[in-house]
């Protein structure tokens, strides 16, 4: 990297820092710490989450899914958008009725403090493991850029992200996250002008061939919809459901919507980022189409494709924005990452709300979980973005399926809800080990935890009669 490219980061890491600790000295409870006083636009919380759930996983895999096929993956965020709508009318109205801090405090309320410490534990373990793989899909970004071996690139990353996060808290984190949004969404949008500005032939010239190609394809239909993933159906199903889960019962995005003033504003942020998720993978979709256009269609290592765009084609300075970019969209993830965590440890596991001392050694503490988490995964056989989704089916089904059952009127023993939920996860194994496509696995999974949950409550109840 030249010199300005250097500089530009450094300047985008230090400000980052610097920005932090001055919002620090608003933070003086723990309630500010994990809320920020119940009082962001809610524009902001929607740019925070849109920021959260792409993250480097844009930049990493996005442009490398189009570059080797099609556009595909847009099927998916068209069922993004209905899975958020599902979210605001089902579930937002009981999270903010409530008052809670964490959403697993309305299971609480609502079945039983096991119950919502095992939910906590759910989510709790799935945060690490599917922001590991996040993480170290940011870790691989930085070693191609920089050459560094992944655990120093994974340290460096880790520790900036670490310095900002607690010093400010989730007001810090959310409006950091919206910058981050803005600047990695534009830096895409530069890749897209840069290239059409630099091609050989005209930009219609450029489409015909993508054209001819099928490289600009969006929905694809067939027959075999529980094998193949990404067939209209079952990726539209699928999206949807995986959106209803991981927006309503991940707390790490529903926290954002939470820091809003009231119900209007989180169902506006969490529907407006179902579209801005929409439009995110359009434009990094059409950069991977453009770059395989670009590079005459070689083959290139599968998640390197933009990377390598960027390290070795483009100009010092816009080099630069683009790099400070990947790391924004690095660290948004990171950050909310670690304070959601700690949010739902110190709420759901402390039998007081600590100090907001303990609250930082428990971000703290966390981070590092994360940081050998990242350092310990493997890429395997199959695209990291996939990679991230199948570990969030294994345990978003049976965390949707308790906040389903708590909508309704009818008492549950604690033994039928949990074993809904170990039954719920034991069916993702199988459908994996048995073929059926990643995107029914949230569907089928919580289709067998109601089923079995209110199987043994009635046999229960009946037996007690």
């Amino acid at each position: 990297m030249s010199v300005l490219d250097i500089s530009i980061i450094s300047l985008f890491l230090g400000g980052l820092v610097i920005y932090g600790i001055m919002q620090g000295k608003r933070t003086r409870s723990t309630g500010e710490y994990f809320l920020a006083g119940r009082d962001l636009p809610w524009v902001t919380a929607m740019f925070s989450i849109v920021a959260t759930e792409t993250s480097v996983l844009t930049f990493v895999s996005v442009p490398g899914l189009a570059y080797q096929k099609d556009w595909f993956f847009l099927q998916l965020a068209i069922g993004y958008i209905f899975g958020r709508i599902l979210v605001s009318w089902f579930l937002l109205p009981m999270y903010f009725r409530s008052g809670i801090t964490s959403i697993y405090e309305t299971l609480g309320e609502r079945f039983g403090k096991p119950i919502q410490k095992t939910a906590s534990g759910l989510f709790l373990f799935t945060r690490i493991l599917a922001d590991g793989v996040r993480f170290l899909a940011t870790a691989v970004i930085v070693q191609v850029m920089t050459g560094w071996s992944l655990p120093i690139a994974v340290l460096i990353i880790g520790s900036v992200t670490l310095l900002y996060t607690l010093s400010g808290g989730i007001r810090t984190v959310i409006w950091v996250d919206s910058f981050q949004f803005i600047l990695y969404l534009a830096g895409g949008i530069i890749t897209v002008g840069y290239i059409l500005l630099n091609l050989d032939g005209s930009i219609a010239s450029t489409f015909s061939v993508l054209s001819e190609q099928s490289k600009l394809q969006i929905f694809h239909f067939g027959k075999d919809i529980f094998h193949e993933p990404y067939i209209f159906f079952s990726a539209w199903i699928g999206g949807m459901l995986l959106s209803f889960a991981s927006h309503g019962a991940d707390h790490m995005m529903v926290q954002r919507v939470l820091a809003t003033k009231n119900v209007s504003s989180a169902r506006k942020a969490m529907i407006g980022s179902g579209f801005f998720v929409f439009l995110q993978f359009a434009v990094f979709l059409f950069a991977g189409s453009l770059i395989w256009v670009y590079f005459g269609g070689a083959d290139l290592p599968k998640d390197r494709e933009f990377s390598t765009f960027i390290i070795q084609h483009l100009p010092i300075g816009l080099k630069g924005l683009l790099l400070a970019g990947v790391l924004s969209a690095a660290m948004s993830t990171l950050s909310s990452s670690i304070n959601s965590l700690a949010s739902s440890t110190v709420t759901d596991w402390f039998k007081n709300m600590p100090s907001i001392k303990i609250s930082r050694w428990v971000s703290f503490a966390w981070a590092i979980v994360l940081m050998g988490i990242a350092v310990i995964f493997d890429e395997g056989d199959t695209t990291i973005i996939e990679l991230g989704l199948t570990i969030a089916s294994f345990t978003y089904g049976g965390l949707l399926s308790l906040f389903i059952l708590s909508r309704g009127q009818q008492r549950f023993s604690t033994v039928s809800l949990i074993i809904g939920l170990i039954l719920s996860v034991i069916t993702v194994l199988v459908l994996r080990e048995v073929g059926i496509a990643w995107t029914w696995f949230i569907g089928i999974s919580v289709s067998v935890n109601l089923a079995v949950t209110l199987s043994i409550n009635k046999v229960t109840n009946s037996l007690n009669a």
